[in-house]
């Protein structure tokens, strides 16, 4: 089985793509982190309840994880490889945390 190629983005890269329409980003963070922060846009597919078939994009747009430091993102995409998923994913370097700390907007 062909395992999905999985690499990371920069906040300014995703930004770009925010802009483009090119992204569908899903954050693997849990609700009560969502609550305090989140990217526009982005859709809440928390870690502790994962389930694959939540992630869902147009075949046009890059799927996106991202968490709070980087590391959750990492466990969602081995399990989206083990579901057999083979597009494509990408991992926001840095979480949330490094998003911010680039002047990027989030919401509250």
């Amino acid at each position: 089985m062909s395992r999905p190629e999985v690499a990371f983005i920069d906040p300014d890269t995703l930004a770009e793509w925010i802009d483009r329409g090119e992204a569908t980003i899903f954050d693997v963070r849990e609700q009560h982190e969502w609550d305090e922060a989140h990217i526009p846009g982005a859709i809440l597919v928390p870690l502790s309840t994962f389930d694959p078939s939540a992630i869902v994009a147009p075949d046009s747009s890059k799927i996106v994880l991202h968490c709070k430091s980087g590391v959750r993102c990492g466990m969602a995409a081995e399990r989206l490889a083990a579901a057999g998923v083979t597009r494509p994913l990408w991992r926001l370097e840095g979480g949330i945390l490094n998003w911010a700390q680039s002047g990027k907007r989030v919401e509250r």
